[in-house]
């Protein structure tokens, strides 16, 4: 049996104490999580202190496992460990570690001890790869450590917030609520199931909204709608994207306005379709609305805020451009035909993709939160937008999948119908002149970046955190470079 180890240490810009809060708290491993790769949580009990457990399902070695893992030798503070009880690997112990460097500055280590399975066959045929699988999600973790911290410093300035989000079990608020909590905040979920404890109830087809359970909240965010890329668009499909939006948008900022301790700002999700097809036209906010099934659902959504604004709410639309993540949306859509080698161009491949990493949606919602000058429309988009051939090529060199497969524009419409000609085939070149102009600072403004990070293939350099690599056996170490 030969023992692993692995070692990755990065500075972080956040005091020892910080750092440590930030992975005690609520949301920790979902943020730590790397989006490429397929699991979940199924279950979890307790924190990470002693006899804490948390239960995954993750694909390792060709198959799904159930992977259990339990919390040990807690030191407030410094460390706290866990260890396989249940899994794919024979033996899997790993620690974490957080060392001062200075008032504001400390180190993150991250510690690994393990075994593969099936011994000395076990490791020839699956040691490299797990190498590089540790390499490429360490990197991940500390790089998202390491920007959520600094985020949090720059925004929250020690004030903790009371915050309400709609949409959380959605694309953007599965990763925007844990982001919250391990901040420091208290977030609310407005949900439509009367069993979820600690949350908000509501049912916007229904209009009902607990306006009891909103008392008292600081900041609402309000993410919640129907896909607009579930199924094809016929009139009912229509009407329940344009309801969905419109009539709980309401619902929402009505009973916001009533309350006797009503938040102090709202920030409510919007669409860049808003501005419809526009050929090469560069877009800011306040550029007219376009024409079209979607600029006047995005119209409409928009206005129906109107109470909330007229109450002394601050409201914020944030006009979200195509938002980047593995886990769902266009990319996830667009992974499997691309690493089959038959992606490519849709259409012309000459219409304008305004793009969004899925941590500049947190970034940019976190921003308009705290930015008191922002109000009205603003657009969640990278600075940088790009042409859907170049979108392609881009992806393409990154998985090494060649793209000379383009999708016709008939055949879009065939698929698709009315959608084709609004979602894929439309030119939308916007850039966000409201969130720069106000301060904020892209943590992914170019998109090949914004994919190396998303997909785990960013390429170390002298700037990265550099693991640090050993195999032990017998109980001696021998240090073995990358």
């Amino acid at each position: 049996m030969r023992l692993q180890r692995f070692v990755f240490r990065s500075p972080m810009p956040a005091s020892a104490e910080e750092v440590f809060e930030w992975h005690c708290r609520s949301g920790a491993l979902e943020r730590l999580l790397p989006p490429w790769e397929p699991l979940e949580v199924l279950e979890r009990d307790g924190g990470v202190t002693d006899g804490g457990r948390v239960v995954l399902a993750v694909r390792a070695f060709g198959w799904w496992h159930r992977w259990v893992a339990e919390h040990y030798d807690y030191q407030p503070g410094r460390q706290f460990c866990d260890r396989q009880t249940e899994g794919p690997f024979r033996h899997w112990r790993h620690c974490h570690r957080v060392f001062p460097e200075g008032p504001n500055q400390s180190y993150l280590e991250e510690e690994l001890e393990y075994t593969l399975p099936l011994g000395r066959v076990g490791q020839l045929l699956g040691g490299p790869l797990v190498r590089r699988k540790l390499e490429r999600m360490f990197r991940y973790r500390h790089a998202i450590t390491a920007s959520d911290l600094a985020l949090h410093r720059e925004y929250a300035e020690g004030r903790r917030m009371r915050i309400a989000v709609t949409g959380s079990s959605g694309l953007v608020g599965s990763a925007l609520v844990p982001f919250l909590t391990t901040g420091g905040h208290q977030v609310t979920r407005i949900v439509r199931s009367a069993e979820a404890g600690g949350a908000v109830f509501w049912d916007p087809v229904r209009g009902e909204l607990d306006a009891e359970g909103l008392e008292g909240h600081d900041a609402v965010i309000h993410l919640a709608g129907e896909n607009i890329a579930a199924r094809r668009w016929s009139p009912e499909q229509k009407d329940r994207i344009r309801d969905s939006r419109v009539k709980g948008t309401r619902l929402l900022c009505e009973t916001l306005a009533r309350l006797r301790r009503p938040p102090r700002v709202v920030v409510s999700a919007s669409a860049i379709g808003y501005y419809g097809d526009r050929g090469d036209d560069v877009l800011d906010e306040g550029s007219p609305r376009g024409t079209g099934f979607l600029p006047e659902v995005c119209h409409a959504w928009e206005a129906a805020t109107e109470a909330a604004a007229n109450a002394g709410i601050r409201v914020v639309h944030l006009r979200l451009g195509i938002v980047l993540s593995p886990r769902g949306g266009a990319l996830a859509k667009m992974l499997t035909p691309f690493r089959l080698g038959v992606g490519g161009r849709i259409g012309t491949g000459r219409q304008w993709m305004s793009w969004i990493a899925l941590d500049d949606v947190i970034g940019s919602v976190y921003h308009a939160l705290a930015t008191d000058s922002l109000s009205g429309p603003v657009n969640a988009v990278a600075p940088h937008p790009v042409t859907n051939q170049e979108f392609a090529k881009t992806l393409g060199r990154l998985l090494l999948r060649p793209t000379i497969f383009p999708l016709p524009a008939f055949m879009a419409r065939l698929a698709f119908g009315e959608m084709a000609d609004e979602l894929l085939l439309a030119s939308t070149r916007v850039v966000p002149v409201a969130l720069q102009t106000s301060g904020y600072r892209f943590l992914y403004g170019e998109l090949e970046g914004a994919l190396r990070h998303l997909l785990g293939k960013v390429e170390p350099s002298s700037n990265d955190a550099e693991p640090r690599l050993a195999h032990m056996e017998h109980g001696h170490r021998v240090e073995a470079g990358r």
